[in-house]
């Protein structure tokens, strides 16, 4: 048996020996198989993606443009070259002329990048961006047309004197459309931005859509992005719809890249959107200082709902501070804010004037912001030392209900001052999870209001609580207190 058990063993190691042998003696013979093999399966596996994308093309072919006017044209019959480096400025310019002439029309921008200076629109006017068509401004500002400064604000909102237009602009219209199958329009803001940091311009920078002194506007289904400045600032407008679109600017070194910017707008809606830049993703306004009170025109009458918005810089929604054409009857509602600085604000500060009254938010909710609810009073950034420090903005009536939260630091901070109370303040079904166990994370001075019902956390001592029925359970003790650790 020994004898059997050793002649299994040699025969065993003899066999392991003459396979390892022959692995070495055909190692290059084994790693070209091997290699071979290997790219076999490549080929075969990109041609079967190539097959795959082959049937995605077949079976997925690209959206029809649909007619919306009775006049439809397309840019490249005026020359256009969607290469990315031809400059088209021309071809729109042609184009729109054309729609003019002809009393209204729709401009298709086929797939393509479309390199192009500043143009003006028309009214009866359709813009329409095919998919995977893309509006490039070119980024040299010496093709960007100098405009004189917004007369509400007086200044040039960052440089005295002129300022830069918008790479889409419009005055004086009437019926204007800027949609598509979520096409593009890139103000290649980089260039802007890095001159702005190194203050190497002259002029304030120019938004990257701007309709003035205009109504029945819509903008729906596009995406922006990139903009010099702020990205879509109608002002002075009735009737605005802005609706399914997507605003993506960098989060971070690009200043003043706001999202939307209504300005003493009336009957404005923005809905069913995705907000993601570096400021304040919709900031309402209505001039600013005294040049904002001798021009007069409020932002009334404003719908925001189901938006989501990001800005890791400013605010999700603000109110001003250029408010002092006065702001009414807002409404903000369906609103997520994610992973910012802060959700909603309202700031305004000595010397603006105007009003911030009948505001409510309503179904908002905060997941990992800094700080979900600010009033602000003393955002002392004014346009020049003309300003009345005298003109006093009254903040009344405004509601909060249905705020959920998550991960935030400080839920609330109302800081009114003993020149400008926040009065008429109303909170209801508040719950929000925080991130900070400092005790005072519900901060307040000189506001006056209410809380109807139980909210988390605890609010702070200047405002009555009210039961569910309305009947009055403790009143203020307070319209002074707390002091705040961290600038809002």
């Amino acid at each position: 048996m020994a004898d059997s058990i050793t002649y299994h063993h040699h025969r065993s190691h003899d066999y392991r020996r003459s396979i390892t042998q022959f692995v070495f003696a055909h190692q290059i013979i084994l790693t070209f198989l091997w290699t071979v093999g290997f790219l076999l399966i490549f080929i075969w596996q990109r041609s079967a993606v190539d097959r795959v994308l082959e049937y995605r093309r077949w079976a997925i072919p690209s959206r029809p443009i649909p007619k919306l006017r009775s006049l439809v044209l397309d840019l490249r019959d005026f020359g256009a070259v969607g290469d990315g480096y031809t400059l088209n400025t021309a071809s729109f310019e042609e184009a729109i002329k054309e729609i003019k002439k002809r009393g209204g029309g729709q401009l298709n921008v086929p797939p393509g990048n479309w390199l192009t200076a500043p143009f003006n629109l028309t009214s009866h006017m359709t813009l329409f961006l095919a998919q995977n068509s893309v509006i490039l401004g070119v980024d040299d500002e010496k093709y960007w047309t100098l405009m004189p400064p917004l007369p509400s604000y007086g200044y040039g909102r960052e440089y005295p004197g002129p300022r830069y237009g918008s790479l889409i602009h419009g005055q004086n219209l009437n019926d204007v459309v800027i949609t598509g199958h979520n096409g593009t329009i890139n103000g290649q803001g980089q260039t802007w931005w890095k001159k702005h940091r190194e203050k190497l311009l002259k002029h304030t920078r120019g938004p990257l859509v701007q309709i003035m002194w205009s109504s029945n506007i819509k903008i729906t289904d596009i995406t922006l992005r990139d903009s010099p400045f702020w990205t879509v600032h109608p002002y002075d407008c009735k009737n605005v719809i802005i609706r399914n679109v997507t605003i993506l600017n960098p989060l971070s070194d690009a200043p003043n890249t706001d999202g939307v910017d209504p300005d003493s707008c009336e009957n404005l809606v923005i809905e069913d959107s995705y907000i993601s830049v570096g400021d304040d993703g919709i900031a309402i306004k209505s001039g600013w200082d005294q040049y904002g009170i001798a021009y007069g025109q409020p932002s009334t009458n404003i719908l925001i709902r189901n938006v989501i918005v990001r800005s890791m810089v400013s605010a999700g929604v603000s109110i001003g501070s250029e408010m002092s054409g006065g702001v009414s009857n807002i409404t903000v509602e369906n609103l997520l804010v994610w992973n910012s600085k802060r959700a909603v604000r309202i700031k305004t500060a000595p010397g603006r004037g105007g009003y911030v009254k009948n505001i409510t938010f309503r179904n908002i909710t905060f997941d990992n912001v800094r700080v979900g609810i600010v009033i602000k009073t003393d955002y002392n950034e004014h346009a020049d030392e003309g300003y009345d420090r005298n003109a006093l903005p009254v903040i009344d009536s405004i509601s909060f209900s249905g705020v959920r939260g998550q991960g935030v630091r400080v839920p609330v901070r109302i800081y009114g001052s003993r020149d400008i109370p926040v009065s008429n303040v109303t909170f209801k079904d508040l719950l929000v999870g925080i991130s900070y166990k400092k005790k005072h994370i519900f901060q307040c001075s000189f506001v006056q209001g209410r809380v109807i019902g139980k909210i988390f956390p605890a609010p702070c001592e200047n405002l009555d609580i009210y039961d569910e029925n309305g009947r009055l359970v403790k009143q203020a003790t307070s319209d002074n207190s707390v002091d705040a650790d961290y600038d809002a």
